[in-house]
C-alpha cells in the first residue's frame, strides 16, 4: 500500500474511531442519502435503525450499531477513499460501504423490520 492511502486510512480511523454519531449527523445523513442511487432506501433504514436505538426505541448489540454508526459517519464524512466531489465516482464508495453494512446487518434488519411492522400494526 501506498504511504500516502495508508495515512489517509489511519486518519479516516481516527476520525470515525473517536466520532459519536448525533442528531446533526443524521440529519446530514438523510439528506445525502439521496446520492446513493440505488441504495437510498437501504441507508435511510440504517439510519432509522440508528434514530429508533438512540431513542430507545429498538435495542441492538454494540457491534452491530457500531457497523452503523461507522456507516453514516463514513457516508457524511468529506474524507474518504473517493472524494464525493468527483461526479459520479465519489458516491461509488458510499454506496458501496452501505451494501457492506447491508450484508452484515442482515439477520438484525429482519428483526427490526418484524418489530417495525409489529408497531404499525401491519
Amino acid at each position: 500500500m501506498k504511504k500516502g492511502y495508508l495515512n489517509k486510512a489511519i486518519l479516516l480511523f481516527e476520525l470515525f474511531r473517536k466520532h459519536r454519531i448525533n442528531d446533526d449527523d443524521l440529519a446530514k445523513a438523510e439528506s445525502k442519502s439521496a446520492y446513493l442511487d440505488e441504495k437510498v432506501e437501504e441507508f435511510r433504514l440504517l439510519i432509522s435503525m440508528g434514530k429508533d436505538v438512540f431513542a430507545g426505541r429498538y435495542h441492538m448489540n454494540k457491534w452491530n450499531m457500531s457497523i452503523i454508526a461507522a456507516t453514516i459517519a463514513y457516508v457524511i464524512s468529506p474524507l474518504d477513499a473517493i472524494p464525493d466531489m468527483i461526479p459520479l465516482m465519489g458516491w461509488m464508495d458510499d454506496a458501496t460501504i452501505v451494501a457492506y453494512a447491508i450484508s452484515k446487518l442482515t439477520d438484525e434488519i429482519k428483526k427490526y423490520k418484524a418489530l417495525t411492522q409489529v408497531n404499525l400494526g401491519t
